[in-house]
């Protein structure tokens, strides 16, 4: 490796990036594939159609209170008549796209889950109009009662109550942990040197997190292995039995192995919760929508359990910044906050007394909403009202797909390719039941074992710097994979995100890492390592300088 790729080998996956995306668009007249990017290039298109034909009869609704004047004011709309006006709006836009949604929506919030329609409609217009502050400041009220019945639904699968569940809406997945990470800090229930255990592999910025100046803690890592279908062994996840393990923190389905957690890791858990009742569990689900019958810790641990869910991935609205958190009514975290000692009450009776008389009945995650805007200015705390209201309209969309519909066609597009990725790779595509696939690894040393034996395996896993591979792919091909190692693998590999690139362009990619192995296996035979095993018709002839000296 260069002395100048050799300074990038210690940056953060999502920062090394840019250095190989330089690299593989440095060559005029290729094509440059980023399968580095998790953001998919898929969205679900009803509910914003839906978003936009509300919009327009929110702002009717907003003109009738100064229909006197000619210089397009509105005012606030009005509950009264609500009902009647937007059958009317429905009536005369019936063929509109979206319009039938809104009049399922409105039928459903009703019939279904007996909230007034009413009070629905007026909340939703008076909140994609953006008119006023989020009230409460947590989530609107029915905001939060429809979208805690879509996570019972995706997240829970019914063993948990959907009233028993608080939920605050946040600018998506990172926004929540930063949330989280602080107000555990603030409220003395982490402190400087305690230890959170990661499950590992794991998104690289929950690695980063704890270890900042900021929080300082002990990480330990929980390790899934690849040789067990990426579940947690058990003497794994018996490092929790530590009391000096504070936290557990983990992505599940996992980021970039794309596993859920086993009902024998889930169950596992539940005993080692049972053994540990005061443990903190702090789980990123945003990709549990795309498995089928997922099953959140939040579901069998549910005291012990804080949810972080990000609507961003599934309908593909990583530019919305809709996320939420999600607590049980009855946790762990509020019996933390009452056995404090008497000097950590006293300093936070002081930091929040301005927003209650009653400091010890303010509940976990109103400080958090609270802590989210310093405290002081907690009366403008909230993810804006129009965020929310496509947060509702995503989450009835869910609710109301019976067939799960949705669910199956954007699974299919990401497992058909990963299919063509594998078949053009050359080698069997892996068969994991618990696998939701929106990222895949692909492990290099295992890769060289399947095509051309492990003599081969050995030699690449001795001689090939896992970094030097990724910028060799970069500059020779124009492809763009993440470090596996930075997410917390073990193992040297890279990360493909499934979501993000066509078929073709998946095809495109498999050809050109197994031409590029291809080459680095004719280096390895013309050293005497090994005799070659593929006809030379497969074999690039051409030798290409050491590998040792790139």
């Amino acid at each position: 490796m260069s002395k100048q790729q050799d300074k990038y080998a210690a940056l953060s996956p999502f920062e090394l990036k840019d250095a190989l995306i330089q690299l593989a668009s440095s060559k005029s007249g290729r094509l440059m594939l980023n399968a580095g990017r998790g953001n998919p290039n898929f969205l679900a298109t009803l509910p914003r159609r839906a978003f936009w034909r509300l919009g327009l009869f929110a702002t009717a609704e907003a003109e009738l209170s100064y229909s006197y004047l000619p210089h397009d004011i509105g005012g606030l709309p009005r509950i009264e008549g609500i009902e009647a006006r937007f059958d009317e709006f429905l009536s005369e836009n019936h063929e509109q796209p979206g319009i039938a949604f809104l009049a399922r929506a409105v039928s459903y919030v009703r019939d279904q889950l007996g909230l007034s329609a009413s009070q629905f409609l007026h909340e939703m217009v008076e909140g994609i109009l953006g008119a006023n502050y989020p009230e409460p400041p947590r989530m609107q009220r029915i905001s939060e009662q429809i979208t805690r019945e879509y996570i019972v639904k995706e997240m829970v699968g019914g063993q948990v109550s959907a009233q028993d569940v608080e939920l605050f809406a946040v600018e998506g997945g990172t926004a929540a942990m930063t949330y989280l990470f602080n107000s555990l800090r603030n409220n003395g229930l982490v402190e400087v040197g305690d230890k959170v255990a990661i499950g590992s592999p794991i998104f690289t910025p929950y690695i980063e997190i704890p270890q900042l100046e900021d929080f300082q803690l002990d990480t330990v890592m929980v390790h899934a292995s690849p040789k067990n279908r990426w579940q947690y062994p058990d003497s794994e996840l018996e490092k929790l039995l530590d009391p000096a393990v504070k936290i557990f923190f983990c992505v599940n389905p996992s980021n970039p192995a794309s596993v859920k957690i086993d009902k024998q890791g889930l169950a596992k858990l539940a005993d080692i919760v049972r053994q540990r009742p005061d443990l903190i569990i702090l789980t990123d689900d945003v990709y549990g929508t795309f498995a089928n019958d997922f099953k959140s810790l939040f579901a069998t641990c549910p005291q012990n359990t804080i949810l972080v869910y990000s609507f961003s991935k599934y309908f593909g609205a990583t530019g919305w910044r809709l996320g939420v958190i999600a607590l049980h009514r009855n946790n762990i975290l509020e019996q933390k906050l009452a056995t404090l000692p008497a000097s950590e009450k006293k300093r936070l009776n002081k930091r929040y007394q301005s927003l209650t008389p009653d400091v010890s009945a303010l509940r976990f995650l109103d400080r958090v909403v609270a802590d989210s805007r310093s405290v002081a200015l907690n009366h403008t705390a909230g993810l804006s009202t129009p965020q929310q209201i496509q947060m509702v309209l995503f989450a009835l969309f869910s609710l109301m797909d019976s067939d799960n519909g949705y669910k199956s066609s954007v699974t299919k597009i990401i497992r058909r390719r990963q299919a063509v990725l594998y078949r053009e790779l050359g080698i069997v595509q892996p068969d994991n039941e618990e696998s939701v696939d929106y990222y895949t690894l692909l492990d290099l040393e295992e890769i060289s074992r399947s095509l051309y034996g492990s003599a081969f395996a050995t030699w690449v896993k001795s001689t090939i710097d896992s970094t030097q591979f990724l910028f060799k792919i970069a500059e020779d091909t124009g492809i763009v994979m993440l470090p596996g190692s930075g997410f917390g693998t073990l193992k040297p590999a890279g990360r493909i995100s499934l979501a993000n690139l066509n078929e073709y362009e998946y095809a495109t990619i498999g050809k050109a890492l197994k031409k590029l192995l291809e080459e680095y296996f004719v280096i390895f035979t013309k050293k005497g390592k090994h005799k070659p095993s593929i006809s030379s018709s497969k074999v690039n002839k051409r030798d290409r300088s050491k590998i040792d000296s790139y």
